[in-house]
Protein backbone atom coordinates (compact mmCIF):
# COMPACT_ATOMS: atom_id res chain seq x y z
CA UNK A 1 0.00 0.00 0.00
CA UNK A 2 1.41 3.42 -0.92
CA UNK A 3 2.33 5.64 2.03
CA UNK A 4 0.43 8.60 0.60
CA UNK A 5 -2.85 6.65 0.46
CA UNK A 6 -2.95 5.82 4.18
CA UNK A 7 -4.90 8.25 6.34
CA UNK A 8 -2.78 10.38 8.66
CA UNK A 9 -3.87 11.43 12.16
CA UNK A 10 -5.24 15.00 12.19
CA UNK A 11 -3.29 18.21 11.96
CA UNK A 12 -5.62 20.51 13.88
CA UNK A 13 -3.82 23.80 13.28
CA UNK A 14 -3.95 25.41 9.82
CA UNK A 15 -1.20 24.16 7.54
CA UNK A 16 0.02 27.72 7.01
CA UNK A 17 0.47 28.18 10.75
CA UNK A 18 2.18 24.81 11.07
CA UNK A 19 4.67 25.81 8.35
CA UNK A 20 5.35 29.12 10.09
CA UNK A 21 5.93 27.35 13.38
CA UNK A 22 8.35 24.89 11.79
CA UNK A 23 10.39 27.79 10.40
CA UNK A 24 11.19 28.70 14.01
CA UNK A 25 13.55 25.72 13.99
CA UNK A 26 15.82 27.58 11.54
CA UNK A 27 18.83 29.00 13.37
CA UNK A 28 21.50 31.58 12.46
CA UNK A 29 24.82 29.81 11.96
CA UNK A 30 27.29 31.44 14.40
CA UNK A 31 30.20 30.23 12.29
CA UNK A 32 28.96 31.69 9.01
CA UNK A 33 27.25 35.08 9.31
CA UNK A 34 24.21 35.38 7.08
CA UNK A 35 23.67 31.63 6.81
CA UNK A 36 20.74 29.82 8.42
CA UNK A 37 20.87 26.24 9.65
CA UNK A 38 17.63 24.60 8.55
CA UNK A 39 15.69 22.88 11.29
CA UNK A 40 16.65 19.22 11.67
CA UNK A 41 14.01 16.61 10.81
CA UNK A 42 10.93 18.84 11.10
CA UNK A 43 8.77 16.01 9.72
CA UNK A 44 9.44 14.23 13.03
CA UNK A 45 7.82 17.13 14.88
CA UNK A 46 4.79 17.03 12.58
CA UNK A 47 4.35 13.27 12.90
CA UNK A 48 4.69 13.47 16.67
CA UNK A 49 2.16 16.31 16.87
CA UNK A 50 -0.36 14.36 14.79
CA UNK A 51 -0.03 11.31 17.02
CA UNK A 52 -0.22 13.36 20.22
CA UNK A 53 -3.49 14.99 19.16
CA UNK A 54 -4.98 11.59 18.35
CA UNK A 55 -4.03 10.14 21.75
CA UNK A 56 -5.17 13.27 23.62
CA UNK A 57 -8.53 13.15 21.85
CA UNK A 58 -8.88 9.43 22.65
CA UNK A 59 -8.30 10.23 26.33
CA UNK A 60 -11.03 12.87 26.33
CA UNK A 61 -9.18 16.18 26.35
CA UNK A 62 -11.35 19.06 25.05
CA UNK A 63 -10.80 20.23 21.43
CA UNK A 64 -9.51 23.74 22.28
CA UNK A 65 -6.90 22.29 24.64
CA UNK A 66 -5.84 19.66 22.12
CA UNK A 67 -5.33 22.29 19.43
CA UNK A 68 -3.13 24.39 21.75
CA UNK A 69 -1.31 21.25 22.82
CA UNK A 70 -0.56 20.33 19.23
CA UNK A 71 1.23 23.66 18.82
CA UNK A 72 3.49 22.75 21.74
CA UNK A 73 4.08 19.33 20.18
CA UNK A 74 5.05 20.90 16.86
CA UNK A 75 7.70 22.90 18.76
CA UNK A 76 8.77 20.19 21.20
CA UNK A 77 12.29 19.99 19.72
CA UNK A 78 12.80 23.77 19.57
CA UNK A 79 15.67 23.51 22.04
CA UNK A 80 17.57 21.67 19.31
CA UNK A 81 17.33 24.47 16.76
CA UNK A 82 20.79 24.69 15.23
CA UNK A 83 21.51 20.98 15.56
CA UNK A 84 24.64 20.09 13.62
CA UNK A 85 23.74 16.66 12.32
CA UNK A 86 27.29 15.38 11.93
CA UNK A 87 28.77 16.88 15.10
CA UNK A 88 25.77 16.06 17.29
CA UNK A 89 25.92 12.47 16.09
CA UNK A 90 29.65 12.20 16.79
CA UNK A 91 29.34 13.56 20.31
CA UNK A 92 26.47 11.36 21.41
CA UNK A 93 27.66 8.25 19.61
CA UNK A 94 30.95 8.70 21.47
CA UNK A 95 29.11 9.15 24.77
CA UNK A 96 27.03 6.01 24.27
CA UNK A 97 30.07 3.99 23.27
CA UNK A 98 31.70 5.00 26.57
CA UNK A 99 28.62 4.35 28.70
CA UNK A 100 28.15 8.02 29.52
CA UNK A 101 24.66 9.26 30.50
CA UNK A 102 23.06 11.35 27.77
CA UNK A 103 20.00 12.76 29.57
CA UNK A 104 19.94 15.16 32.54
CA UNK A 105 18.11 12.87 34.96
CA UNK A 106 20.42 9.96 34.08
CA UNK A 107 23.47 12.19 34.46
CA UNK A 108 22.37 13.33 37.94
CA UNK A 109 21.77 9.73 38.98
CA UNK A 110 25.38 8.86 38.14
CA UNK A 111 26.89 12.21 39.19
CA UNK A 112 24.75 13.51 42.10
CA UNK A 113 27.40 16.11 42.94
CA UNK A 114 26.60 18.02 39.71
CA UNK A 115 24.72 21.24 40.41
CA UNK A 116 21.18 21.23 39.08
CA UNK A 117 21.17 22.66 35.55
CA UNK A 118 24.96 22.43 35.27
CA UNK A 119 25.11 19.09 33.48
CA UNK A 120 26.61 20.54 30.29
CA UNK A 121 29.49 22.14 32.16
CA UNK A 122 30.11 18.96 34.13
CA UNK A 123 30.18 16.86 30.95
CA UNK A 124 32.63 19.18 29.23
CA UNK A 125 34.93 19.41 32.26
CA UNK A 126 34.96 15.65 32.75
CA UNK A 127 35.36 14.51 29.13
CA UNK A 128 36.98 17.33 27.16
CA UNK A 129 40.44 15.78 27.16
CA UNK A 130 39.25 12.27 26.26
CA UNK A 131 37.02 13.52 23.47
CA UNK A 132 39.72 15.71 21.98
CA UNK A 133 42.03 12.69 22.12
CA UNK A 134 39.47 10.96 19.91
CA UNK A 135 39.30 13.87 17.49
CA UNK A 136 36.20 15.70 18.82
CA UNK A 137 37.09 19.27 19.76
CA UNK A 138 34.76 20.72 22.38
CA UNK A 139 34.76 24.30 21.15
CA UNK A 140 31.83 26.64 21.78
CA UNK A 141 29.82 25.15 18.91
CA UNK A 142 30.37 21.59 20.12
CA UNK A 143 29.38 22.66 23.65
CA UNK A 144 26.15 24.00 22.21
CA UNK A 145 25.46 20.54 20.79
CA UNK A 146 26.05 19.09 24.27
CA UNK A 147 23.62 21.65 25.67
CA UNK A 148 20.93 20.40 23.30
CA UNK A 149 20.71 17.22 25.41
CA UNK A 150 22.24 17.72 28.83
CA UNK A 151 21.17 21.35 29.12
CA UNK A 152 17.91 21.11 27.26
CA UNK A 153 15.81 23.12 29.72
CA UNK A 154 18.19 26.07 29.55
CA UNK A 155 18.43 25.99 25.77
CA UNK A 156 14.69 25.57 25.26
CA UNK A 157 14.03 28.54 27.55
CA UNK A 158 16.44 30.66 25.52
CA UNK A 159 14.83 29.65 22.22
CA UNK A 160 11.32 30.30 23.53
CA UNK A 161 12.34 33.78 24.67
CA UNK A 162 13.71 34.43 21.19
CA UNK A 163 10.60 33.28 19.32
CA UNK A 164 7.78 34.48 21.58
CA UNK A 165 7.45 37.80 19.71
CA UNK A 166 6.92 35.79 16.53
CA UNK A 167 4.39 33.55 18.27
CA UNK A 168 2.43 36.63 19.31
CA UNK A 169 2.47 37.91 15.74
CA UNK A 170 1.12 34.52 14.61
CA UNK A 171 -1.71 34.77 17.10
CA UNK A 172 -0.45 31.89 19.24
CA UNK A 173 -1.48 32.19 22.88
CA UNK A 174 1.47 30.62 24.67
CA UNK A 175 0.73 29.23 28.15
CA UNK A 176 3.32 28.16 30.75
CA UNK A 177 2.02 24.58 30.76
CA UNK A 178 3.03 24.22 27.12
CA UNK A 179 6.70 24.68 27.96
CA UNK A 180 6.43 22.32 30.92
CA UNK A 181 5.09 19.43 28.85
CA UNK A 182 7.94 19.96 26.36
CA UNK A 183 10.47 19.39 29.15
CA UNK A 184 8.92 16.35 30.79
CA UNK A 185 11.05 13.64 29.14
CA UNK A 186 14.31 15.14 30.37
CA UNK A 187 12.96 16.83 33.51
CA UNK A 188 9.98 14.92 34.97
CA UNK A 189 10.53 16.68 38.28
CA UNK A 190 9.37 19.94 36.72
CA UNK A 191 5.81 18.59 36.64
CA UNK A 192 5.61 17.86 40.35
CA UNK A 193 2.39 19.40 41.58
CA UNK A 194 1.05 19.96 38.05
CA UNK A 195 -2.63 19.44 37.30
CA UNK A 196 -3.38 15.85 36.24
CA UNK A 197 -4.34 16.90 32.70
CA UNK A 198 -1.00 18.70 32.23
CA UNK A 199 0.88 15.64 33.44
CA UNK A 200 -1.10 13.42 31.08
CA UNK A 201 -0.40 15.64 28.08
CA UNK A 202 3.30 15.55 28.98
CA UNK A 203 3.19 11.76 29.12
CA UNK A 204 1.45 11.62 25.74
CA UNK A 205 4.20 13.73 24.18
CA UNK A 206 6.91 11.46 25.58
CA UNK A 207 5.10 8.31 24.44
CA UNK A 208 4.39 9.54 20.91
CA UNK A 209 7.76 11.20 20.40
CA UNK A 210 9.61 8.06 21.47
CA UNK A 211 7.32 5.78 19.48
CA UNK A 212 8.02 7.84 16.35
CA UNK A 213 11.74 8.05 17.09
CA UNK A 214 12.03 4.26 17.26
CA UNK A 215 10.69 4.10 13.70
CA UNK A 216 12.55 7.18 12.45
CA UNK A 217 15.10 5.92 9.96
CA UNK A 218 16.88 9.26 9.62
CA UNK A 219 17.42 9.70 13.35
CA UNK A 220 18.36 6.08 13.71
CA UNK A 221 21.21 6.51 11.25
CA UNK A 222 22.26 9.99 12.39
CA UNK A 223 22.64 9.57 16.13
CA UNK A 224 21.08 6.41 17.50
CA UNK A 225 23.67 4.23 15.71
CA UNK A 226 20.76 2.00 14.65
CA UNK A 227 20.70 -0.13 11.53
CA UNK A 228 17.03 -1.09 11.54
CA UNK A 229 13.74 -0.05 13.09
CA UNK A 230 11.94 -2.57 15.30
CA UNK A 231 8.40 -2.08 16.61
CA UNK A 232 8.94 -4.53 19.45
CA UNK A 233 11.84 -2.39 20.69
CA UNK A 234 9.61 0.68 20.58
CA UNK A 235 6.94 -0.94 22.74
CA UNK A 236 9.56 -2.41 25.06
CA UNK A 237 10.91 1.09 25.66
CA UNK A 238 7.44 2.45 26.37
CA UNK A 239 7.02 -0.37 28.87
CA UNK A 240 10.29 0.60 30.59
CA UNK A 241 9.10 4.18 30.82
CA UNK A 242 5.88 2.90 32.35
CA UNK A 243 7.85 0.88 34.91
CA UNK A 244 9.88 4.00 35.70
CA UNK A 245 6.59 5.87 36.25
CA UNK A 246 7.35 8.31 33.44
CA UNK A 247 4.32 6.99 31.55
CA UNK A 248 0.99 5.83 32.96
CA UNK A 249 -0.97 2.80 31.86
CA UNK A 250 -3.88 4.80 30.32
CA UNK A 251 -1.49 6.68 28.02
CA UNK A 252 0.29 3.53 26.88
CA UNK A 253 -3.06 1.78 26.44
CA UNK A 254 -4.45 4.62 24.29
CA UNK A 255 -1.37 4.65 22.05
CA UNK A 256 -1.42 0.86 21.83
CA UNK A 257 -5.12 0.80 20.91
CA UNK A 258 -4.76 3.47 18.23
CA UNK A 259 -1.79 1.61 16.76
CA UNK A 260 -3.84 -1.60 16.72
CA UNK A 261 -6.62 0.23 14.86
CA UNK A 262 -4.18 1.33 12.16
CA UNK A 263 -4.28 5.03 13.12
CA UNK A 264 -0.49 5.31 13.11
CA UNK A 265 0.39 3.19 10.08
CA UNK A 266 0.97 6.28 7.95
CA UNK A 267 3.21 8.14 10.39
CA UNK A 268 5.28 5.02 10.98
CA UNK A 269 5.61 4.41 7.25
CA UNK A 270 6.69 8.01 6.69
CA UNK A 271 9.23 7.77 9.51
CA UNK A 272 10.69 4.61 8.00
CA UNK A 273 10.58 5.89 4.43
CA UNK A 274 8.74 2.79 3.30
CA UNK A 275 5.41 1.04 3.72
CA UNK A 276 4.99 -1.26 6.69
CA UNK A 277 5.40 -4.93 5.93
CA UNK A 278 2.51 -7.34 6.40
CA UNK A 279 4.34 -8.75 9.43
CA UNK A 280 4.71 -5.28 10.97
CA UNK A 281 1.05 -4.50 10.41
CA UNK A 282 0.08 -7.81 11.99
CA UNK A 283 2.24 -7.00 15.00
CA UNK A 284 0.54 -3.62 15.41
CA UNK A 285 -2.90 -5.21 15.27
CA UNK A 286 -2.17 -7.25 18.36
CA UNK A 287 -3.95 -5.77 21.37
CA UNK A 288 -3.40 -8.48 23.93
CA UNK A 289 -2.35 -7.81 27.52
CA UNK A 290 1.08 -9.34 26.93
CA UNK A 291 2.02 -6.59 24.46
CA UNK A 292 0.60 -3.84 26.63
CA UNK A 293 2.68 -5.08 29.56
CA UNK A 294 5.86 -5.22 27.49
CA UNK A 295 5.85 -8.80 26.28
Amino acid sequence: MAISRITLPPLLVPRTLASQLLRLYDYPDPRRPGRMIKGYDCPHAVRTARMCAAVAERLGHPPARVRQYQIACLLHDLGRAGLDRRLFGRIWSWARAHGIPTRPREWRAVHPDTGYGRETEAFVARYRRAMEGDGITLDSWACEQVEMRLGYARRLAARLRAVKPVLRELGVAWAPWMGRVMLYYYYPEKLEGAKPWVRQLAEILVACEQFEAYSNQRRGRDYYVRRREDLSEAFAYLHRLQQDQILSRPVVRALRDLAAEGAFDAVLAQARGRALTARERAYLRRTDKELLDGG
